[in-house]
């Protein structure tokens, strides 16, 4: 999801620098764009996607962890158990990330 926004913005990006319309054209996208961030449907879609998006990421990071179990070598082992007693108090899941 992260590389098609990533995608989207490139192209719209691309789309400004390179379009003949000047100012006005680049003032009209800015303020659509603006206006489809502060969107409260488009926030909520966003925010559900990023809530289902790390639910999964925990979901596979536990099938994953019980499926290899002691497969993995000593020091991946290690690096993981760290990043993940790192996680425990600061709010963070499973891949080190923030869940806000």
């Amino acid at each position: 999801m992260r590389y098609r926004l990533t995608f989207a913005a490139g192209l719209a990006l691309g789309y400004v620098l390179g379009t003949r319309a000047g100012h006005e054209r680049y003032e009209q996208l800015k303020k659509s764009a603006r206006q489809m961030v502060q969107n409260p449907a488009v926030r909520n879609t966003a925010e559900s996607a990023a809530q289902t998006s790390r639910e999964m990421a925990g979901k596979a990071f536990h099938a994953v962890s019980d499926k290899v179990g002691d497969r993995v070598p000593a020091s991946v082992a290690d690096r993981v158990r760290s990043l993940r007693e790192r996680g425990q108090g600061g709010g963070e899941d499973d891949w080190g990330t923030s869940n806000t």
